[in-house]
């Protein structure tokens, strides 16, 4: 499971379903959705499509934030963010069998997430990004340091694509997050084939 995709309701390759086919199909192992412009009617009809369309792929399949939705379509987990609900509210939502990912930004973050009991931790952004708006580039450092100090599997995630993956796969990354580099391509299945072959050829 080393390329884990993120994504809204409204990728350049429509419909839905087939966005999503060509990417897993390509090579994605794990698929989140995160979308915060939908009301709660809209986000639970593209969250029960996905979690369909993951299910039947055997790929596991993440909400971000919205416990509730997660549990209503059938989703494996739940990813949060530092100033969303806890990780311990929300194993209380979920329980203890699904997975629950945590957003960490600094040394500091990571290094609290080693005994908050997340599954697994995004680490960034790497680069700056128009999905994480007036966050500052976190860079390859912070990669460095989750290598060495991560208790848990990490992605390394902001801005990632075939021209900088090599510099986060050098400092350490084995897996990555990626948005907007599949979900606006013209051809997903491409863009993820890029994606692997760059990840395969350096580690």
């Amino acid at each position: 499971m080393r390329l884990y995709l993120v994504m809204d309701s409204t990728p350049r390759v429509a419909p839905l379903a087939a966005f999503l086919r060509a990417a897993i199909g390509a090579g994605v192992g794990m698929v989140q959705l995160r979308e915060r412009r939908l009301t709660d009617a809209e986000l639970l009809g593209a969250a029960i499509a996905c979690a369909q369309l993951c299910r039947s792929a055997n790929v596991p399949f993440i909400i971000n934030d919205r416990c509730d939705i997660a549990l209503l379509c059938g989703a494996d987990g739940v990813h949060v963010g530092q100033d969303d609900v806890s990780i311990t509210g929300v194993r209380s939502l979920i329980g203890p069998d699904r997975i629950v990912g945590l957003s960490t930004h600094s040394a500091a973050q990571i290094d609290a997430a080693r005994t908050g009991g997340a599954d697994y931790i995004g680490v960034g952004p790497v680069h700056a990004t128009p999905t994480k708006e007036g966050r500052p580039a976190a860079g390859v450092e912070l990669v460095r340091y989750a290598t060495g100090h991560a208790a848990q599997p990490f992605f390394a995630i902001g801005g990632i694509d075939p021209s900088s993956i090599g510099e986060v796969i050098s400092a350490g990354a084995t897996r990555v997050s990626v948005l907007r580099y599949i979900a606006q391509a013209p051809d997903p299945a491409r863009a993820v084939r890029d994606l692997v072959a760059e990840m395969n050829d350096i580690g």
